[in-house]
C-alpha cells in the first residue's frame, strides 16, 4: 500500500499517510490543515553486500546478524 511523506506548509510538521486513490485529501495529523505538500521521498533495500537505492556497502556483520532492525547493529 502507498504510505507517502508530506510536509505541512501551516505548522511545518511533517509526516506520513497511507493514500488510497487517485485524488486523496490529506490532511495534517499535528493542526488539521489541508495545506501540505509532498515530499519526495526514497526507499532502499539490502539485495546481497549492497543497500539499493543509497550506494552504501553492508557492513561486514550484517552476514551473521540475526536482528531484523539493521538499526540495531548499524548495518
Amino acid at each position: 500500500m502507498p504510505i507517502y511523506e508530506y510536509h505541512c506548509n501551516k505548522c511545518d510538521k511533517d509526516f506520513e499517510e497511507l493514500v488510497l486513490g487517485s485524488n486523496p485529501v490529506v490532511t495534517c495529523p499535528e493542526c488539521k490543515s489541508q495545506d501540505v505538500a509532498k515530499k519526495m521521498s526514497t526507499c532502499a533495500f539490502k539485495a546481497g553486500a549492497n543497500f539499493v537505492g543509497t550506494g552504501k556497502k553492508a557492513s561486514a556483520g550484517c552476514g551473521s546478524c540475526s536482528s531484523t532492525n539493521c538499526s540495531t547493529c548499524g548495518g
